[in-house]
């Protein structure tokens, strides 16, 4: 792992995901509403994208629980992210199932500069609304990708409904999160993330919603994008 000190990053929020890091792979723990999402936006990702044998990198990959479903899609799998601990779970969990990923200490930023249009797949799943500065994120992220390569962000639209959805109910009522998980002040509208992408030189855009439905406990991919939301974009 590359240590480096350009750092796009809110050290309370490393701190915060590092606290829990050891939890990331138990399907019960705070990290539970990330295993149920995560068939989800694989099968979005490898419909678009048909990650198999596809050169990919996942930005913000933490415990690794995305990257090695990519990996065992036949992806060729790079995961960076900022914790220590995270990653350190994260390669653990390797011997446990067999995947490999090479998982890396680094920034978006520093990565796009040392390979850049290297990837065919790029991902950053719940990651934007953490940082100080998305657009840096999403101009790396652009960097990354190949000429015609993929790029998936997603993340929490900004809204009276997001707040009363994803803080109120998600970290207070349903405790499906710990309290201080978002802070909605960082939501980004999807016309605001489509902006800083056009600005990145990324195009086609593709979208769609997430839901939670409390009752059945079931999330679905939607058309409804006024909480979580997935974007698509060409290199």
């Amino acid at each position: 792992m590359k240590e480096n000190n350009e750092i796009n990053a809110d050290p309370m929020e490393l701190e915060k995901f590092s606290q829990l890091a050891h939890r990331w792979w138990d399907p019960q723990s705070e990290f539970k509403p990330l295993h149920e999402i995560n068939p989800l936006r694989l099968d979005y990702i490898d419909e678009i994208a048909h990650i198999k044998g596809k050169i990919t990198i996942d930005v913000g990959c933490g415990g690794g629980i995305l990257s090695e479903a990519m990996a065992a899609r036949g992806a060729i799998v790079t995961g960076i992210d900022l914790s220590d601990k995270a990653l350190k779970v994260a390669e653990l969990h390797l011997l446990e199932s067999g995947h490999h990923v090479d998982y890396r200490k680094i920034t978006v930023e520093s990565m796009a500069i040392e390979n850049p249009h290297q990837y065919d797949v790029v991902t950053c799943m719940e990651m934007l609304e953490h940082v100080p500065n998305p657009a840096s994120i999403i101009q790396s992220c652009a960097r990354l990708a190949k000429p015609n390569g993929w790029v998936f962000f997603s993340t929490l639209n900004r809204n009276p409904k997001s707040y009363l959805y994803a803080i109120i109910g998600a970290e207070y009522i349903l405790n499906l999160l710990p309290r201080g998980t978002h802070e909605y002040a960082r939501f980004i509208k999807p016309a605001e993330l489509a902006r800083m992408a056009r600005n990145a030189g990324l195009t086609d855009a593709k979208i769609i919603g997430m839901t939670y439905n409390p009752i059945t406990k079931i999330y679905a991919l939607e058309n409804d994008t006024s909480v979580n939301y997935i974007m698509a974009f060409r290199a």
